[in-house]
């Protein structure tokens, strides 16, 4: 009697307790439901499709402003400076007077040479006159031959010394034309190194000229650079474009072409002089400025794979891309970065044209996991014809 109260108590207990256990299970169920249910979506990505272009690879070195004509102005003639006719740091044109070196003395040579030069041409015109009589005397036996010969010889000497007092007249009044010292060619005039009442000569400097519109930027290449020209780098008529940049300016916003490439490699730099020319209407370049150089042949364009510097991330030693694959998962792609391209850098390895990339919202991306993409236009510079890159 005593044992079924037990027996009944624990029956009990047991059935409880089987349904506490299936309603806890139930509920972990209902818990794993929603859990599923309320699981985030694939993070939204911004996608972007490569760029592929022509790009032609420039290298980039450091260079000097030139001047494509530089004179020292000096006096060819001695004398006492007179006159100084140009303002210090003035823009002066070919022929302009500059100097004005007493004349006098130079005046009064030329009019002496004036003078000798006449009477010397007077006695030549004389003796071929005599020679001339003594032609006909000789035709008719009338005088020696001997005193023919002699008045021939005579009339040769006088006609000599006439043409050397016409040269000396010349040598004169040259002189009185280095008087006046004149600009050889169109330029900016530096400042006058000596005053008026100095006596000078042609040992002392005067002051200096530049011309200003084109101007040269000299600068050493590698040999890379070198070979990459081909022809143009041993005197071929290929243009090859050269860009420059000032220490002020952003970039490399002026336009010039090469001019020369020396005609051999420095072994012990393994460079090589050359030479660009660049316009300079309004006067900004001037000799001895620094000039940052980019230089590369249009012909050796090649192909590239442009992608925006927001898409790379860094592992490490390596640069990556989250590329989109099949079914919108992300695959980690390592790439191997470029030159720069206007905002776009050049993937040399890794990418091929037609991929998509993550552009924006890298750090929610992970290694196959699947994305929301929302296409966007890759930044891109202006597409026309061959696209300029500059020096990593």
């Amino acid at each position: 009697m005593t044992d079924r109260p037990i027996s009944l108590a624990l029956t009990i207990t047991s059935l409880a307790l089987a349904s506490a256990g299936m309603l806890t299970l139930g509920a972990c169920s209902k818990g794993i439901d929603a859990q599923a249910q309320t699981a985030p979506p694939p993070p939204p990505v911004s996608v972007a499709a490569v760029v592929a272009k022509k790009v032609t690879e420039l290298n980039e070195f450091s260079g000097r402003i030139e001047a494509v004509e530089s004179a020292q102005i000096r006096a060819r003639v001695r004398g006492t400076v007179e006159a100084i006719h140009f303002k210090p740091g003035s823009m002066v044109k070919k022929g302009d007077l500059l100097f004005t070196i007493d004349p006098r003395a130079y005046h009064a040579e030329a009019l002496r040479g004036e003078a000798s030069a006449a009477a010397a041409a007077a006695r030549a015109e004389l003796a071929r006159t005599e020679l001339e009589r003594s032609k006909r005397l000789l035709a008719d036996n009338a005088i020696a031959q001997k005193d023919f010969d002699e008045r021939a010889a005579n009339a040769r000497q006088l006609d000599a010394a006439a043409r050397a007092e016409q040269a000396a007249l010349a040598s004169a009044k040259l002189n009185v034309e280095y008087s006046s010292v004149r600009a050889p060619f169109s330029g900016r005039i530096g400042k006058a190194e000596v005053t008026i009442g100095n006596l000078v000569d042609g040992n002392i400097v005067l002051t200096s000229l530049v011309s200003v519109d084109p101007v040269y930027v000299a600068f050493d290449g590698d040999e890379t650079t070198y070979l990459a020209l081909g022809p143009a780098a041993r005197g071929g008529a290929e243009a090859v474009k050269v860009r420059l940049g000032l220490a002020n300016e952003t970039g490399f916003p002026r336009e010039g072409r090469l001019d020369f490439v020396d005609n051999r490699i420095d072994p012990t730099s393994s460079s090589v002089r050359m030479r660009a020319v660049v316009d300079n209407k309004n006067g900004t370049l001037t000799p001895g400025l620094f000039a940052r150089v980019q230089i590369g042949a249009e012909a050796n364009s090649t192909a590239a794979v442009l992608i925006n510097d927001t898409a790379v991330g860094t592992d490490q030693n390596r640069k990556f891309v989250y590329v989109l694959g099949e079914g919108n998962k992300a695959e980690y792609r390592v790439v191997e970065l470029g030159q720069a391209i206007d905002g776009l850098r050049v993937a040399r390895t890794g990418l091929k044209p037609g991929d998509k990339i993550v552009v924006n919202g890298l750090q929610r991306v992970r290694p196959g996991a699947p994305v929301t993409p929302q296409e966007v236009p890759m930044a891109a510079p202006a597409a026309s014809g061959v696209t300029v890159a500059s020096a990593k």
